[in-house]
């Protein structure tokens, strides 16, 4: 059935039997190469940058009950991960056969899969096969169609604008005319595919929620019509499967951060950390009115349904595995279905641990001042995680354009959106840590290892890329934060937080992204990137002293090769 050995697949199927590096090509070195193929030579050391991980899910959570359905959400999944490498360039297939066909270029083939495709995504998007540089908006759009110029078009063509902005259609010329192709014919086969697994795992599930939302996205597939299953996927309710599946994050677009990429989410739940969590989304409504935001930015309308969820990741496909692993999701990103009805946040835990233990902590003992390191926490880790995600459900979403039309954050701050939104999101999420414990809902002792938290976390996301998304974001927060003297430098290249400082440096900082969104400016978020988000030579220096440590994990996921080897 899977015409392609995907990344994560690979570790199936055997089970079953079946700062920045330079790309160089010369020197003392040479290159390794596969019929004219040229591969950077440090690939191994790109590699050895993440650290393999196994990131499992006792057999207990999962029992014999669970196992028929999630086999065939394992193989759905799958084929959303066959679908997504196309969608990143058409010539992944051959590109990755070829790289296979070769035992020498073994170290060049699971970086690739690592970063589906020949572009390091830790490395600003440089090629570390071949030297074609990576397409701003990879196959989305026509390769020389410019921002300037999709822009134009659908200015000048306003009964097209819905279709050519939907975040489920690509662009095709037509002569000199575009055309938005939606998802369900553009990618008609692999999308039937899915679509018939997703059935059978229906048919074989008692949950009659999760089988009705799995029923929905297949018609979704082939309809391209996403809003319906969205809502059922918000009301799957405390099940013990936790899956979402489909076409959701816009990052992959940097030409318009428009168009979204197909992933997958295959998760068990955790009940008893997630009713410990379900205070937080109580407090939704409270938190929207505590933000410093003028009052017309203020997004009172989303939808009331806002479940809380912690999950052991048992798989994950496409989008949510490439590159840097996810920590969490909040999702639907539809502000249609998030005004309406709301959105749902899941917290990976086995995934959150790993970084935390093999990543932050290290890091941390590097360039934190080391009386804070004492205050560090994974369950302040666990809880910035929480509130960023819980940030994102909050402020602008749907905004009015002058001219009294409305319009989505995204749409209006264009590529530069996923870096605002995330730059928000982390001081957000803060800003309403501090009102949480205020207000007597989070105990005041958390306060200091929040912050000391939060200031390793730093240092762990900036190593993702300074034009990534997260990345960015950090150094946009950073840099903000030294400059307000909330974070200043203590000596022997290590930093502390100025807890004199921080609140009101968080507080300015959050009104300042919230007003970006809110006012949906994009003249004003360019003038904010450009002075934030470049990193200093110091920090630079800084994380030039990391070497040893992960960048981010590689994960293997030995309970989903159980489930399928239990067919």
């Amino acid at each position: 059935m899977r015409r392609l050995c995907t990344p994560w697949v690979v570790v199936v199927v055997a089970a079953c039997g079946g700062g920045r590096a330079d790309v160089r090509h010369g020197g003392d070195l040479a290159p390794p190469q596969t019929e004219g193929l040229i591969v950077a030579d440090d690939v191994a050391g790109r590699l050895a940058r993440l650290a393999p991980v196994e990131i499992d899910v006792a057999d207990e959570l999962i029992g014999d009950e669970l196992r028929p359905a999630l086999q065939k959400l394992v193989e759905a999944a799958a084929v959303i991960d066959e679908l997504y490498l196309a969608q990143v360039s058409e010539g992944n297939a051959a590109l990755r056969a070829r790289l296979a066909a070769e035992p020498a270029m073994a170290d060049a083939l699971a970086y690739f899969d690592v970063m589906y495709g020949p572009w390091d995504r830790l490395a600003e998007g440089e090629p570390f096969v071949g030297s074609e540089r990576r397409p701003e908006g990879v196959t989305f759009y026509p390769r020389d169609l410019t921002r300037e110029a999709f822009q134009g078009y659908v200015e000048a063509h306003p009964a097209e604008r819905d279709a050519l902005t939907s975040y489920f259609t690509v662009i095709r010329r037509e002569g000199d005319a575009l055309r938005a192709v939606p998802y369900s014919e553009a990618y008609r086969d692999p999308l039937e595919r899915a679509a018939r697994l997703l059935e059978e795992a229906a048919a074989v599930s008692s949950d009659e929620r999760l089988a009705r939302y799995l029923r929905l996205r297949a018609e979704a597939f082939r309809t391209n019509d996403y809003f319906d299953s969205d809502v059922a996927w918000l009301e799957l309710g405390d099940g013990p499967i936790e899956v979402v599946i489909g076409p959701y994050e816009v990052y992959e677009d940097q030409l318009m951060n428009m168009k979204a990429s197909f992933e997958a989410f295959i998760t068990i739940r955790d009940p008893e950390a997630t009713a410990q969590l379900q205070t937080v989304s109580s407090l939704a409504e409270q938190l929207e009115l505590a933000l410093p935001v003028a009052e017309g930015h203020r997004n009172l309308e989303r939808g009331s349904t806002r479940p809380i969820a912690v999950a052991y990741e048992l798989v994950t496909a496409g989008d949510a595995r490439a590159g840097v692993q996810t920590l969490a999701f909040n999702l639907p990103n539809d502000e249609r279905v998030r005004e309406e009805h709301g959105y749902k946040l899941v917290l990976l835990r086995n995934v959150l641990q790993a970084k935390y233990d093999l990543i932050l902590v290290p890091i941390a003992g590097r360039l934190v001042e080391p009386t804070l390191l004492a205050e560090m926490s994974f369950e302040a880790f666990l809880n910035n995680t929480l509130m960023h995600e819980v940030a994102h459900g909050l402020g602008p979403g749907r905004i009015r354009r002058p001219d009294g039309t409305q319009t989505d954050v995204n749409r209006e701050l264009r590529d530069l959106y996923s870096t605002i939104e995330e730059a928000k999101a982390d001081i957000v999420g803060l800003f309403c840590s501090q009102w949480m414990i205020q207000n007597g809902h989070l105990d005041r002792a958390m306060e200091r290892p929040l912050y000391a938290t939060f200031l390793g976390g730093f240092f762990r996301s900036v190593r993702f890329g300074a034009t990534e998304a997260h990345g960015q974001a950090n150094v946009i927060q950073f840099n903000y934060l030294l400059e307000r003297g909330a974070i200043r430098t203590a000596g022997e290249g290590r930093y502390a937080i100025d807890y004199g400082r921080i609140r009101e440096g968080v507080s300015d900082l959050a009104r300042e992204l919230l007003a970006i969104e809110g006012d949906g400016d994009y003249a004003r978020a360019r003038a904010f990137v450009d002075r934030y988000g470049t990193p200093t030579e110091e920090l630079l220096r800084g994380l030039g002293t990391l070497s040893g440590i992960p960048v981010d994990i590689r994960p293997s996921y030995p309970a989903a090769a159980r489930v399928l080897a239990a067919r």
